[in-house]
């Protein structure tokens, strides 16, 4: 997935979930983009995409502290699991790549199973 189509699919994946209360789109240009999907004051997704490193992150922020997240570097991906954030899940579950509504699935079910709105 390029900027081009993060971009697309953020606004469009932002409509179709209910809890999703506003988009902010905090940098982009050609090859980057940078914003966040906010949910509560102080709960939000930050969705981030630079085509020129091939890097790409999906993290759920809450109290400042990064709750889940999947990462893409040099188009390797890993996962920040729930139960460890700050570690990386090399499993092969963990190296799958994922776009952005297979994302807000995992959120969506780490919401629920940790009792957030």
């Amino acid at each position: 997935m390029n900027v081009v189509q993060l971009a697309a699919s953020l606004h469009n994946e932002a409509m179709r979930r209910g809890y999703v209360r506003r988009v902010e789109v905090l940098d982009q240009s050609a090859s980057l983009i940078k914003a966040r999907l906010h949910i509560a004051p102080d709960l939000f997704i930050q969705i981030y995409r630079n085509d020129r490193f091939d890097t790409t992150n999906f993290v759920l922020i809450h109290n400042a502290q990064r709750l889940y997240g999947r990462d893409q570097v040099c188009g390797t991906w890993h996962r920040h699991p729930v139960a460890q954030p700050a570690a990386h899940d090399d499993s092969p579950e963990g190296r799958c790549a994922i776009d952005l509504p297979e994302f807000l699935d995992e959120v969506e079910s780490t919401l629920a199973a940790l009792g957030l709105p």
